[in-house]
């Protein structure tokens, strides 16, 4: 937690830099769900978080996740949902690997499946449907794919950095609240 913490201190520290805030940000998520898993064990990226998230809403019990989702971001979520720039299969898409057609039917039924699970109140679907989405914007940055500070992918970078600002004091608070959960080993331990 100290590690996830000292990123989410800097990332506070920024003023209008959506970018670097964001990169931050998820660096300080990347801290707090990064585990040491056995190489025959190792999961998706995106299934790490999904799990950790799943295991942080059952241990939320003053429910600041769900107040989150439901009560503070659900205009921005739906946002984030709706943007395409951030849709994995709109990139695989550009990329000459899924028709038109594939990419259009693949997001519709993504979003479908998003709509659903905010109509369920299902708050152990919706945050990771966005964090998935996120991902791919935390992708497109990390590995060069956007300008710093440029025009093109401003909405998504904005509205990535703003949830991402509230989430991750929830994140953190939740795991010191219960510092006998155990979430595995960190990743990266500390060798002097």
């Amino acid at each position: 937690m100290h590690r996830a913490l000292s990123w989410l201190g800097r990332a506070e520290q920024l003023g209008d830099d959506p970018d670097t805030q964001f990169v931050l940000l998820w660096i300080a998520f990347n801290a707090a769900y990064a585990r040491d898993i056995e190489e025959g064990a190792r999961r998706s990226e995106r299934l790490t978080f999904k799990g950790l998230l799943d295991e942080l809403i059952a241990l939320d019990g003053e429910r600041a996740i769900e107040n989150l989702v439901w009560a503070e971001f659900p205009g921005s979520i739906r946002v984030v949902l709706d943007n395409v720039y951030i849709f994995n299969d709109f990139r695989v898409h550009h990329s000459g690997r899924l028709s038109a057609d594939d990419w259009r039917r693949a997001f519709s039924n993504a979003n479908r499946a998003a709509v659903r699970a905010l109509g369920r109140s299902d708050t152990t679907s919706v945050p990771s449907i966005v964090l998935s989405r996120l991902y791919v914007l935390r992708n497109q940055l990390v590995h060069g794919g956007a300008t710093w500070g440029g025009k093109v992918n401003r909405a998504q970078v904005r509205d990535g950095a703003s949830l991402l600002a509230k989430l991750m004091p929830r994140v953190i608070t939740i795991i010191l609240d219960h510092p006998d959960h155990d979430l595995g080993r960190a990743c990266y331990p500390v060798i002097t």
